[in-house]
């Protein structure tokens, strides 16, 4: 897409003395295939030979000001008329149709992978991972506290972000760790993303699964513990993926819940999973088997937290995005183009949901507080 309002491109211009600092230091004389129209002369100099406004206004012998005057007139003319391309005007609109139907401050697109017979080099997750990387960097502060669950997306995620010193950023584990593979370890994804940003690493020293709520409560009165949740709850980001409950389901293969139990989530009502928790097609939470026994951060928590990054897609995965979104689990969302046109059809089809409308007033499901 051309930008032409960009004022500070890098081009070797005439030094400072001879124009450009903001006093005329007289027109010159004007190439006669410009017809003695500088508006011309400066429309040809910066769009079509890439000089940036200092540098024509050397070129003319005239101020920077009266460039952005001959340049305004220009396009007032008609002399340059500035177009999008249309293939990336589509991803923008689609990005902000999803971000305003289900109230986001921000939805990035990866493009679509295309037909299976020509899907090559990275898998999707893998490149969801890498655009949520770099959406990490560009949000994160340098004394933030980040929080992090688990999954493959986030795996993803944590090793495509580049090795930099944030020695007062503090990455947090949230949900408690299981015995699965290295793309189901909540401590691995936390760990990678603590390295990589020279950072602070806090790993929640507990299991996921207790064997009984009772051993889970005074689990998590142990002063280690209380300290470690009271650090997860003062959360300023957290980065999580979903997923859905279909028989292909991620939660499955990691041993956060048995396909029984998956078959008796979803006959409750359940579409998704996100950290750990069930939740219904409005987002909101339905109550698991394992819930009593789990250590980990809840939906409302994550709900509480200021900037929530949520990286997931796929075609099996729409209706748990979508129901997450609708629960206000998300401030952002890194998918990919097949994903979202999804999301924009049931934005569209649904509307805001009574959900949606009591957190805006401050309110969660079932008319309960939200935890401050």
């Amino acid at each position: 897409m051309p930008n032409r309002s960009m004022p500070n491109r890098s081009v070797n211009g005439p030094p400072k003395s001879a124009a450009g600092d903001g006093r005329d230091r007289g027109p010159r004389a004007i190439p006669p295939e410009f017809a003695g129209d500088p508006v011309v002369w400066a429309a040809w100099l910066y769009y079509e030979d890439g000089l940036n406004q200092s540098a024509v206004a050397g070129r003319l012998g005239v101020s920077r000001a009266s460039v952005v005057n001959y340049l305004q007139e220009a396009r007032d003319r008609e002399i340059v008329r500035i177009t999008l391309d249309p293939a990336a005007l589509s991803s923008v609109r689609l990005s902000r149709s999803v971000a305003a139907a289900f109230g986001l401050e921000s939805c990035h697109i990866v493009p679509s992978q295309g037909p299976p017979s020509e899907r090559n080099g990275p898998s999707l997750h893998e490149r969801i991972g890498r655009a949520g990387a770099r959406v990490v960097m560009d949000r994160l502060d340098p004394a933030d506290t980040l929080g992090v669950a688990w999954g493959r997306t986030v795996l993803a995620l944590a090793r495509a972000l580049p090795r930099i010193d944030l020695p007062d950023v503090s990455v947090v584990q949230v949900t408690g760790s299981a015995i699965g593979t290295a793309e189901f370890s909540p401590e691995l994804c936390t760990t990678i993303i603590a390295n990589r940003l020279a950072a602070r690493c806090v790993s929640l020293h507990a299991p996921a699964f207790l064997s009984r709520p009772k051993v889970r409560d005074l689990l998590l009165n142990e002063p280690a513990l209380v300290g470690q949740f009271e650090l997860i709850r003062n959360c300023d980001k957290i980065v999580y993926g979903v997923t859905g409950l279909g028989d292909a389901s991620t939660v499955f293969e990691s041993g956060y819940l048995s396909r029984d139990a998956g078959t008796d989530a979803v006959a409750q009502g359940a579409v998704g999973v996100a950290a750990g928790r069930l939740y219904d097609r409005d987002g909101r939470h339905v109550a698991g088997p394992h819930d009593g026994r789990m250590v980990g951060i809840s939906l409302e928590e994550i709900r509480a937290v200021p900037e929530r990054i949520c990286v997931a897609g796929g075609p099996d995965k729409v209706e748990a995005v979508a129901a997450a979104l609708r629960g206000g689990y998300a401030t952002v969302l890194v998918t990919d183009e097949d994903t979202a046109r999804g999301l924009a059809e049931r934005g569209a089809e649904r509307g805001p949901t009574s959900l949606r409308s009591a957190i805006r007033a401050g309110r969660g499901a079932g008319g309960t507080d939200l935890p401050p």
